[in-house]
């Protein structure tokens, strides 16, 4: 195939599958001695330094993703339009190095550990509040006063 096809196919007619796993950004020094990788995929909440650009040197979180445009909005990153207005300025992800993760999401950080996380332990879910257990049954009692009141009645 002609590199010509091959790139359109890459950038302009790539599946959903393939433009998130374009939204890859290198991994600062001391993630890659703990997790012994290279890159990972950007998500959402993750710390990053921006490498190369107009924002060269800044810092921030990242607040938006976008997979059609293969980049991300970093918080306190805007530009200003004409008329005073402010817009997020969308950055390339491989113009980024991530230096933080975001660690709310269990089975990514499994995966980067190298383990398998199907076979992780899964969390239990949270306690009901006590409250919502008496008034639950409180209606429950009162549906069967409701009850025994109508049979009352009736003879």
């Amino acid at each position: 195939m002609k590199p010509t096809k091959m790139r359109n196919k890459m950038i302009y007619r790539a599946t959903y599958q393939m433009r998130s796993k374009q939204l890859g950004s290198a991994l600062s020094k001391n993630l890659r001695k703990k997790y012994g990788k290279r890159s990972v995929r950007v998500t959402e909440g993750d710390s990053i330094t921006i490498v190369r650009g107009e924002y060269k040197g800044v810092d921030g979180k990242i607040l938006k993703i976008s997979t059609q445009k293969s980049s991300v909005t970093i918080e306190g990153i805007k530009k200003e339009k004409t008329k005073g207005e402010k817009f997020d300025v969308y950055i390339h992800t491989s113009n980024l190095i991530v230096t933080s993760l975001n660690t709310g999401d269990k089975w990514r950080i499994a995966k980067l550990e190298g383990k398998d996380p199907r076979k992780q332990p899964k969390e239990k879910p949270v306690k009901e509040d006590l409250k919502e257990k008496p008034v639950k049954e409180d209606l429950k009692e009162t549906k069967k006063v409701d009850k025994t009141e109508k049979k009352g009645n009736e003879k």
